[in-house]
């Protein structure tokens, strides 16, 4: 059974979290304070810490910067600051998600389980989705058995929407985890590539097969047989 540490200082989140993760299947630890996070979280067996940063013993970047010192465990940052920096920060201090206040039990859940098929030891390297096979150890993808000519960040971005295929991506989160930092007009960043692989996936945005955009709201991989 996965295990989830909650480190978290209000009682009525942490205890609401506890229960929705815990329904859905995971082994759930939980702690207030830093210090005690962070013993737990390196001494005990956890497959995913979600960190709050405003903890009342200690700052929650500090605690992630020493759990990332010792340990390799994946960590999902809680924080009250929506922007680009923040997420920067986030990401250079080690951690592998984040997730903006207030969030739900079910959005949070979705970010456990794509960090978790990221980082997992079992994580499949290859995804099918439809005619689309993306190879992430061979680092290739193929369309009805025909190679794809990607540029490196056109086949990473792809094989991260294939990892949460299905679910709709915000631009920011495709940036943060495929660029790691959000270059100066991000959106039309990521706007070009899909433009680019859409060409290369035989699509168009007016006519999309795999790739679908919602204005606002984000993009998603989907197998167009379904």
């Amino acid at each position: 059974m996965t295990t989830i540490l909650l480190i978290e200082d209000d009682h009525r989140i942490r205890e609401s979290l506890a229960r929705a993760l815990a329904d859905e299947g995971y082994a759930v630890k939980s702690e207030r304070e830093g210090m005690e996070g962070l013993k737990t979280a390196v001494e005990e067996e956890i497959d995913l810490v979600v960190l709050d940063l405003g903890l009342p013993d200690m700052d929650g970047k500090q605690v992630l910067k020493l759990i990332r010192a010792v340990s390799e465990v994946p960590v999902i940052v809680a924080t009250a600051r929506d922007d680009q920096e923040e997420t920067v920060r986030l990401l250079d201090l080690g951690a592998d998600d984040y997730v903006v206040k207030p969030y739900s039990a079910k959005h949070l859940e979705a970010r456990i389980r794509a960090v978790l098929r990221r980082v997992g030891d079992d994580a499949p390297t290859v995804v099918t989705v439809g005619g689309l096979v993306i190879d992430q150890d061979a680092h290739e993808a193929r369309l009805d058995g025909e190679l794809l000519e990607l540029a490196a960040k056109e086949f990473d971005m792809l094989a991260y929407l294939a990892a949460n295929v299905g679910r709709m991506i915000p631009k920011r989160e495709i940036l943060a985890q495929v660029w790691r930092l959000p270059y100066g007009g991000a959106d039309k960043t990521v706007d070009v590539h899909l433009s680019w692989l859409r060409r290369k996936l035989g699509e168009t945005a007016a006519q999309p097969r795999y790739i679908h955009t919602r204005r606002g709201v984000g993009v998603k991989l989907v197998d167009p047989s379904a």
